[in-house]
């Protein structure tokens, strides 16, 4: 007879269903809300441990299982735009969890009987390497999110920035890629008093007229054009950097443009550059 102890059941699914949440959130670009996530492991929990006490094994039909599964991402995700995507990309990981925990038990030649060192050790596993292959399944697709820190004299700032190589807004004087970042996550690259208000990033051509009449790095300043969905002829203001890093890969001193909108439907980044 297999004995099972309801508040291990309990503490291990909560792990486990946290570091599930927290992989298909890392994986979508999806903002870390720590504490919904946390919450709904909770929930997660208590659903394994109740479907262990008498009179509750209901709970263990298929039904009752993708019902818990989607409370849970409805929990952690809900009122995210991308709330499809995020909850398709959890069940994925939690199938290649299974997966590997049906893995560790064939190579340990162990049985069917749920063992606790095999979960977390799976659970590990499973969170380690699933998104380095998501990642690199979306870096040969064209799109990975990194982070940039951008440099402007003595000053800098980091951001997490989509990179795609979809994103063809370029510098037309050299040429070279420029970075969108949305105009407020850019504040600490300016001196109190020369970063710019909500708005100056709306109204770009204002902004750079005073800049060259009397503000400070007038040389650095430009007005960008750009296309986009909606917006046949629009206009950014950008300043010219002392030098872009995203990720290991050194821009140099590129344009970024200020947008006065986010860039992200979701939130999981705040620029965007071309490859």
């Amino acid at each position: 007879m297999t004995v099972v102890y309801i508040d291990e059941v309990f503490l291990l699914n909560t792990m486990v269903d946290y570091l599930l949440l927290l992989s298909a959130a890392r994986l979508t670009g999806e903002v870390l809300r720590r504490g919904r996530m946390a919450l709904a492991a909770l929930l997660g929990g208590l659903y394994a441990a109740l479907s262990y006490l008498p009179g509750w094994g209901f709970l263990s039909h298929p039904l009752c299982k993708l019902a818990s599964a989607v409370g849970m991402t409805l929990v952690a995700f809900g009122g995210s735009r991308r709330l499809l995507r995020v909850s398709l990309v959890f069940f994925g990981v939690a199938a290649a969890f299974g997966g590997g925990v049906l893995a560790l038990q064939l190579v340990a030649g162990g049985g069917p009987v749920l063992d606790l060192k095999t979960v977390l050790l799976s659970a590990a596993v499973c969170y380690a390497l699933v998104p380095l292959v998501f990642h690199r399944a979306a870096r040969h697709g064209g799109r990975e999110l990194a982070v940039a820190e951008l440099k402007l004299g003595e000053r800098s700032c980091r951001v997490t920035v989509l990179v795609d190589t979809g994103n063809t807004l370029t510098d037309p004087h050299t040429g070279r890629p420029v970075m969108v970042c949305e105009g407020e996550k850019a504040a600490g690259l300016f001196p109190e008093g020369e970063g710019l208000t909500a708005g100056e990033l709306l109204d770009p051509v204002g902004a750079l007229e005073r800049r060259q009449s009397n503000g400070s790095r007038n040389n650095r300043w430009r007005l960008l054009p750009y296309r986009a969905v909606g917006v046949d002829h629009g206009l950014l203001l950008a300043v010219r950097t002392d030098g872009v890093r995203v990720g290991k890969e050194d821009y140099g001193p590129i344009l970024v443009a200020l947008s006065p909108t986010p860039v992200s439907d979701g939130g999981g980044y705040s620029a965007l550059i071309g490859a």
